[in-house]
């Protein structure tokens, strides 16, 4: 055997040993879950089922840390704005906070109202159905976790709840409505993130990439950006973070998010005009003034996902914690304490274990980010769900933020593309020139800003009339120069994984309610 092969049989012992470390720390919250909750159950008939709801509620956070959290901190990581290990550190400690502070203490059972819960009024039923509903979710999350692929959780335990709650009631249970407002977000969600994303990330290529003097345009915009994001995101939380504990209407949340605005706007302009005065006049330097933003926004999206999302794993088991403690079949449930510490931590563990794998497919597995890029799908993230918010639309965080990743990524290649054409249209325009003169056009048509390379493309065309292109050349030079910049196998397997979340975990559902109900009659 030589040092190769034992080399190979010690990777791959490490990557064993990993994975047996990862498996054993969740085994051991769970159970530690199952211990804790065995102490609330002394006399209470049925307090076994608590317990296991419990465990089951615990294997659903910890595969949301794996796999939602990913959409919050993965650009940020894919840009190298910050290390993963620093990432998942912010991620963890603001999910948990968000978690425990504005997490709420009341919280709706049934998911977006698509089961009618008064055509189940018997409390055993209603509790098979919540833990089959939750353990479905758990299930598919996991398995889209294993395939690299970031699903919605909220459409996980939606699919699970209505999977469920038809093997229970029958077909007339399912609020049908409502699940065609849901299956409309999957087109809504990626589409806005996407245009918004691209929009903004159109927006710094215009007012600074593309400039001359890039430090000075950077003076003069990275200001605007960072107060339009902490509007944004003052508003994105008081509307989302803080909507358990403090009901504000949209209007008072976006002047509150305007006055944070103004102040960042003064504070800013000092601080980038003092960085950007020593910073070269290039792309990669104006990048580094996005740093800071992202740090921040990621710690907010983390906030606010742990204030929001905590209710997937929590609100089944607080619907079940009710029943069997009241015996009460209820839309809403209070929850205890220790039923938040299961989320809060679990989210945090799963994200700390698991999370690494997706964190990377978002950040740098679909298409190649910076931190201005970066920056864009965070605006995306916030500003779609404001708008959602004002429209009632159902919109879900991680189909937001995959689709701003991939309308940053498809903007590029359109632009790319589009340059190649100029290039080859130039090149054409001067056909018998010396090489010198060609190159010389070049090298001004590089340098110049977007307006004056429109205006030399304008003065080309009048000049060489007879060598203007037409339709169909035009058309033919896109398919030569396309540039592919989005990996279009990352794209049908999430858009396939997206499709087919609601249908996998409510089978998933009906099948665990049907194995629930037989083990206990």
């Amino acid at each position: 055997m030589d040092m190769n092969d034992l080399s190979q049989i010690e990777q791959a012992a490490g990557f064993g040993r990993s994975e047996l470390f990862r498996l054993g720390m969740a085994l051991l919250f769970i159970v530690g879950i199952m211990l804790y909750s065995s102490t609330y159950i002394h006399d209470v008939p049925g307090g076994v089922m608590l317990v296991v709801a419990a465990m089951i509620g615990g294997y659903m956070a910890v595969n949301i840390g794996a796999n939602d959290v990913a959409n919050n901190v993965g650009p940020a990581v894919g840009s190298h704005a910050i290390t993963l290990t620093g990432a998942i550190i912010i991620a963890a400690i603001f999910e948990a906070t968000g978690a425990l502070v504005a997490g709420g203490e009341v919280v709706s059972t049934i998911k977006k109202g698509i089961i009618d819960p008064a055509l189940i009024n018997d409390k055993d039923t209603f509790i098979w159905v919540m833990m089959a509903a939750l353990l479905a979710g758990a299930v598919w999350l996991n398995i889209a976790t294993v395939m690299g692929a970031p699903v919605s959780t909220t459409h996980s335990i939606v699919g699970g709840v209505l999977g469920a709650g038809i093997a229970a009631g029958g077909i007339e249970i399912a609020n049908w409505a409502k699940m065609g407002q849901i299956a409309a977000s999957w087109i809504i969600s990626p589409l806005l993130g996407g245009i918004i994303a691209a929009l903004f990330l159109y927006l710094i290529k215009r007012t600074i990439t593309y400039q001359k003097d890039m430090a000075a345009a950077a003076t003069r915009m990275v200001p605007l950006l960072v107060a339009l994001m902490v509007w944004a995101f003052g508003t994105y939380i008081i509307l989302k973070g803080f909507k358990q504990i403090w009901d504000v209407d949209i209007v008072l949340a976006l002047q509150i998010g305007g006055v944070l605005a103004v102040l960042t706007y003064f504070i800013m302009r000092p601080v980038v005009r003092r960085s950007a005065a020593n910073l070269p006049n290039e792309k990669s330097s104006v990048n580094r003034l996005f740093i800071a933003p992202l740090i921040c926004a990621a710690a907010l999206l983390s906030f606010a996902h742990g204030a929001n999302d905590v209710a997937n794993a929590v609100g089944p088991l607080a619907a079940i914690n009710e029943a069997v403690l009241h015996g009460a079949v209820a839309t809403k449930a209070s929850i205890p304490l220790w039923v938040m510490m299961v989320g809060a931590i679990g989210i945090a563990l799963g994200l700390a274990l698991y999370g690494p794998k997706l964190i990377r497919t978002v950040g740098s597995e679909i298409t190649e980010l910076d931190q201005s890029r970066a920056f864009c799908i965070a605006m995306a993230a916030a500003i779609t769900v404001i708008i959602a918010t004002q429209f009632g639309l159902p919109v879900s965080s991680t189909h937001i933020a995959v689709g701003a990743v991939f309308g940053v990524g498809f903007l590029r290649e359109y632009l790319k593309t589009s340059h190649h054409q100029r290039l080859h249209e130039i090149k054409t325009h001067h056909q018998g020139a010396e090489e010198q003169v060609v190159e010389n056009y070049l090298k001004r048509f590089e340098q110049a800003s977007v307006f004056d390379k429109g205006t030399m493309l304008k003065q080309l065309k009048e000049k060489n009339g007879d060598k203007v292109l037409s339709k169909s050349e035009r058309k033919k030079l896109k398919r030569i120069y396309r540039t592919e910049l989005v990996k279009r196998a990352a794209l049908l397997k999430i858009v396939a994984a997206w499709l087919i979340t609601v249908p996998v975990s409510g089978l998933f559902a009906a099948i665990f309610y049907f194995t629930i109900r037989g083990m206990m009659l």
